[in-house]
């Protein structure tokens, strides 16, 4: 292979990959209709202030989520009533689902990341991203990555884009 096709494979590649200044879920793919687990990797505080909470807002169609514990934060579950109940994965009703999971505790050190973890069965949709809008609280001021890229941008073409998980076919 060419030097020049290397370096445009490479370009490729890195443009491909979330930055590492954001707030990214890792893994970012998972099984439509599947059970998953992914974390949200926090690589700095807000403009060098230390991390003191992470909310995430749960996409709507995703109707069973558990959070992670970790050591040093706690854990608040916000939940909403559903318009329909759902039928769940054992036949019994989902009459509410989790719209937002936050963690408070550290501090979380500017120069230090941490990941926080979310198990959950994913809607149906092969091909589709879901957005997780997340709200980084730190000692003084926050970040919001909530920002989602019009269709067809790529993911950092946004000041502050939201994490996502891309719904794949199961295997």
């Amino acid at each position: 292979m060419s030097i020049r096709l290397r370096a445009a494979a490479l370009a490729a590649a890195l443009a491909a990959q979330p930055a590492a200044a954001h707030v990214v879920a890792d893994p970012s793919k998972g099984p439509a209709d599947g059970y998953f687990r992914t974390f949200f990797r926090l690589t700095h505080g807000c403009h060098g202030s230390p991390t003191v909470a992470l909310r995430i807002r749960i996409p709507d169609d995703v109707l069973s989520v558990k959070a992670q514990p970790k050591p040093g934060w706690s854990i608040a579950i916000t939940r909403r009533k559903l318009d329909q109940p759902a039928v769940g994965r054992h036949g019994q009703p989902v009459t509410e689902a989790v719209s937002e999971v936050e963690w408070r505790g550290g501090p979380l050190a500017d120069s230090e990341f941490d990941e926080f973890g979310l198990a959950m069965r994913l809607p149906e949709g092969v091909g589709r991203k879901l957005w997780f809008a997340v709200v980084q609280r730190c000692i003084d001021g926050e970040t919001r990555w909530t920002d989602i890229p019009a269709e067809g941008q790529p993911w950092g073409s946004v000041p502050n884009p939201a994490p996502f998980v891309l719904l794949e076919a199961p295997r």
